[in-house]
């Protein structure tokens, strides 16, 4: 039977206009970093072309060698800048730092992403193989919510996340910023795209300076 990890790990569902507090568990990825505008960077193109041949070939792996099938994750990305601003009132993707991601299951092993990964690297399709590591992000606590429609139309949505909602919850940012692609854009109209929006937090008050 085919396992469907985003139906079971409760942090891959959100709802539209609202966020939520919640406790992301700690979970392993296919990582890659870059630099740039997603639109026009042959970087991102680059990072792309890689993470889904080695995503699909540790699946089949699992399927063929262990008897476990389990469908693809979606992509994900963890983006940043200097200025957060970038991603709300002075949006600017040029200035985005970012981090392609897919999860994999906990089964999966290193020795399994490195018997893949030489596989991929050996057929000289993947563009940027030097770069791509296995990884366990651990988010813990985080803020979430559900955007349908252009990932453009984010901004305003974020600017409530960051500058309203969270420190309206005592809460402060702590992680970067994570975005989870529940809907394939070459196959949903720009519209309906479905896209997690989620940003790691702790609490503000344990941070504050004591009183001298």
């Amino acid at each position: 039977m085919k396992v469907d990890l985003k139906r079971q790990i409760e942090t891959y569902k959100a709802s539209c206009g609202r966020f939520s507090v919640v406790t992301v568990s700690a979970l392993q990825f296919l990582m890659i970093d870059g630099h740039g505008d997603p639109n026009t960077s042959q970087e991102y193109k680059d990072a792309l072309a890689t993470l889904y041949p080695v995503a699909y070939k540790m699946k089949f792996f699992s399927k063929q060698e262990l008897g476990r099938d389990y469908t693809v994750m979606p992509l994900e990305a963890l983006w940043w800048a200097e200025d957060m601003d970038t991603f709300t009132s002075a949006r600017d993707k040029s200035r985005w730092d970012w981090t392609l991601m897919n999860m994999v299951p906990g089964w999966m092993t290193q020795d399994h992403y490195e018997e893949a990964r030489k596989i991929v690297a050996n057929k000289g399709s993947a563009p940027a193989i030097d770069g791509l590591r296995l990884e366990t992000l651990d988010e813990g606590l985080s803020v979430q919510t559900l955007h349908i429609g252009p990932y453009d139309d984010e901004g305003p949505v974020l600017e409530a996340m960051h500058n309203s909602f969270i420190p309206g919850e005592s809460l402060m940012m702590t992680g970067k910023h994570h975005e989870i692609y529940v809907s394939d854009p070459r196959r949903t109209p720009p519209e309906k795209l479905k896209t997690i929006l989620r940003q790691p937090v702790t609490d503000a008050e344990r941070v504050a300076p004591s009183p001298q």
